[in-house]
């Protein structure tokens, strides 16, 4: 195939998967599963609709060879909501190109991601089946990533594992060996409801919260203090407050959300230790009740900076695109999580297009750096399943 046809047909391949409306919630993953294992199907390839872990979300795994060693190309296909359509330019669904930009929902996170792990995958079976190349690859495009589902943690499971893994989310083609973790706390601040006219008679969530809002403040500059070389400073941010009913009746409940960033130093159940501490020292020093549930966890991840597999994607994504090969760590939470923490197998976090793009109004993603991110991947999944990685 020639570098024009390969071009056409990545900007073709990104822009049916963002055609294909994903979005999670509720979870629409399935008719893009089905496209995926069309696709492969089509060129001979492979490919399994996995019911694990639900059996109305299917997602895809294939594997092509059997020899050691194998890489892991892992992308998810679940999108956040598009949101307001009215606030796009652009048909958040639409495939628009323009400028050598591609719109919609998904471009950058993470279908393009998906379609340079379909197309590396293709590349790399025929070289693997001709016995041009020995190792295996396995392709996964997982479900739920979103919302911390395990998708990528029941493939791994299912046997779609190797040796090394790629998560194909968009860094600027940047090699990310360590993640941030993310925990999502929601505090909830009782009072006693009443009528508003007659405030004396309850007792106000609102008022109560705020005490609890100031040993927030406070333990977010505390947190902030914490650093990491390469994904920066922990972070513990209020992002939501929901109180009352209706205009005339004294709430008698608030609830607080908080955006707990942590650093790969930093265990889960420790954090669980601090955000009880706090609480319960405010509601001890205000005669408050106050109550906490953590509702999503990402774990964070690490891998030794020099490791071998990131050595490999430096040198080439500054062959390919200049990329300075700095050791760096990614401040956003990946499936990466389930590859190191999970199933003990090394993996970085790598892929075209810049995150800033991700979750945004006219979201869209730089088809030069598409084309960059493919040739980059092709190459250093050669070297890799060359079996020459210490």
């Amino acid at each position: 195939m020639s570098l024009t046809e390969s071009a056409e047909e990545l900007t073709e391949l990104i822009g049916n998967l963002v055609q294909i409306e994903t979005e999670n919630p509720p979870g629409n993953e399935e008719a893009c599963s089905e496209f995926i294992v069309e696709w492969f199907g089509e060129r001979g390839i492979d490919a399994e609709l996995v019911s694990e872990p639900y059996p109305d979300r299917p997602q895809v795994g294939v594997r092509v060879g059997e020899s050691e060693p194998t890489l892991v190309l892992n992308g998810h296909i679940d999108v956040v909501p598009a949101g307001d359509t009215d606030e796009w330019t652009h048909d958040p669904y639409g495939n628009h190109v323009e400028d050598e930009k591609l719109y919609g929902r998904g471009s950058v996170d993470m279908k393009t991601g998906i379609a340079i792990g379909m197309l590396v995958t293709s590349e790399l079976a025929e070289e693997i089946k001709s016995g041009e190349l020995q190792g295996s690859v396995v392709f996964h495009a997982a479900i739920g990533e979103e919302t911390a589902e395990p998708g990528t943690k029941s493939l791994l499971q299912q046997g779609y594992d190797g040796d090394y893994g790629v998560v194909l989310e968009p860094t600027e083609m940047r090699t990310a060996t360590s993640e941030k973790g993310l925990a999502w706390y929601e505090i909830t601040v009782s009072g006693d409801p009443s009528h508003a006219s007659r405030p004396h008679q309850g007792e106000n969530a609102i008022q109560y919260a705020q005490p609890v809002l100031d040993a927030l403040a406070n333990y977010d500059q505390k947190v902030r203090t914490r650093k990491d070389e390469l994904v920066g400073c922990a972070y513990a941010t209020v992002t939501m407050f929901n109180a009352g009913t209706k205009e005339n009746v004294v709430p008698g409940q608030a609830t607080i959300t908080v955006d707990r960033r942590f650093l790969p130093g930093e265990s889960i159940e420790d954090i669980d230790t601090e955000i009880n501490e706090v609480l319960a020292e405010v509601a001890k020093n205000h005669d408050i009740e106050v109550s906490w549930e953590r509702t999503r966890t990402y774990e964070s991840a690490a891998i030794d900076v020099d490791s071998s597999l990131a050595e490999v994607f430096r040198r080439h994504s500054a062959k390919v695109a200049d990329v300075a090969p700095d050791p760096w760590g990614i401040t956003a939470s990946t499936d990466v999580r389930n590859f190191v923490n999970g199933a003990g197998i090394e993996a970085i976090t790598w892929g075209p297009g810049n995150i800033a793009q991700a979750h945004t109004y006219d979201e869209h993603v730089d088809l030069s750096s598409a084309r960059h991110g493919f040739d980059a991947l092709l190459g250093a999944a050669r070297e890799v399943l060359s079996g020459e990685l210490e």
